[in-house]
């Protein structure tokens, strides 16, 4: 999959990638079973076959709007849409999932933070060596956190998704399923609909080549099409970004979106913390602060505190819940570095995941 160089692409809408939407929405962190899909496919083929998407009012609205602004061509619009399949497996696993057993870090962190990710971390740390080292000087953004995060999203590129991206899209942006957020987000997936359009003209690629999550996330860092034509670099100097084929390109990628998403350079990422405070009030107040980092660790410090003699008095922070079913909850300190990784999926135990693996797969190599 070929994109164009960064100097062509349009400076287009700054868009947060789904994931960061939707805590599930990264390839690594749903997938479709076997079991589902087929139930899925064999439910809906009929469906696939019936639907004419270049006949829905909505996207005939649309295709007016990418006509007017973008000066694409309406009639091979109206073809395009006309083979584009409905896709009701994308549909179901947007709906939220249903009440059940409560959080657990540890069984989530399990699930990534495993032996198969580690060899497969060591090896690609070891190929891409010299790439890392480049990123990090370049952005800021230490080796091992992303390592973390493309092993966490795709297995260092084994599952980037076989969706084709324009199906789960178009799905997505006018037959979301009927959720509180709806609205919303159905124009964050036209918005990305229109993301991919000009990522395939200004490219030359045909439409329909580019594949993904079933959210529409493309490559080895699954990029939002938003995302691609906003962070993505041509990072290998071949002269054209390639997130599906080009490892480097990834890497380059990475760590340009977290630097862009307030990335600081030798800036510790957590600390971990203990509770001294029974005072529930306070503690909510604090943890519902958003995704950013608000306090100093003085003022934390009367909530919980941390052996660690790494924090600087100016150092701005947050506290973060790992809880953990019945067991306790884990409590961390978090500096604008956290909250970065946040922005890629907007889930403490995502971000935390990306971290561990990242530091376990560093150890593994020392020790090699």
């Amino acid at each position: 999959m070929l994109i164009a160089r960064p100097s062509l692409l349009l400076s287009g809408l700054m868009l947060l990638l789904a994931c960061s939407l939707h805590p599930d929405v990264a390839a690594a962190d749903k997938k479709v079973s076997k079991k589902a899909a087929k139930t899925t496919n064999s439910a809906s083929s009929q469906q696939q076959e019936n639907i004419h998407f270049e006949q829905w009012k909505e996207v005939e609205v649309f295709i007016s709007q990418m006509v007017n602004l973008h000066g694409f061509d309406e009639e091979k619009l109206r073809q395009l849409f006309s083979q584009v399949r409905h896709v009701e497996s994308a549909k179901q696993l947007m709906k939220p999932a249903p009440p059940g057993k409560p959080k657990n870090w540890k069984v989530y962190r399990s699930r990534f933070v495993e032996p198969y990710r580690i060899e497969a971390g060591v090896r690609f740390w070891n190929q891409y060596a010299e790439t890392l080292e480049k990123a990090e000087r370049q952005y800021g953004v230490p080796a091992e956190i992303i390592v973390g995060l493309i092993g966490v999203e795709t297995i260092f590129g084994k599952h980037t998704g076989s969706f084709r991206v324009l199906d789960a899209l178009t799905t997505l942006a006018f037959d979301y399923p009927d959720t509180p957020t709806r609205a919303t987000r159905m124009q964050y997936f036209r918005d990305e609909l229109m993301h991919m359009l000009l990522i395939a003209r200004e490219s030359q690629v045909d439409p329909f080549a580019f594949k993904g999550s079933y959210a529409g996330a493309i490559g080895w860092p699954q990029f939002m099409p938003g995302s691609i034509r906003k962070y993505a670099v041509d990072f290998d100097g071949d002269g054209r970004i390639n997130l599906t084929n080009s490892p480097i390109d990834a890497i380059g990628s990475v760590a340009h979106y977290l630097a862009e998403h307030g990335w600081k350079p030798g800036v510790p990422v957590t600390f971990p913390a203990t509770l001294i405070s029974d005072d529930k009030e306070t503690l909510r107040t604090v943890l519902s602060q958003g995704l950013r980092a608000s306090y100093t660790y003085q003022e934390l410090s009367k909530l919980a505190s941390s052996a660690s003699a790494d924090i600087a008095p100016q150092l701005k922070l947050g506290l973060i819940d790992l809880q953990n079913g019945e067991e306790a909850t884990e409590y961390w300190i978090a500096t604008d570095n956290f909250y970065a990784i946040t922005q890629y999926n907007r889930s403490y135990f995502y971000a935390m995941s990306v971290i561990d693996l990242g530091r376990v797969i560093r150890q593994a190599r020392e020790q090699m």
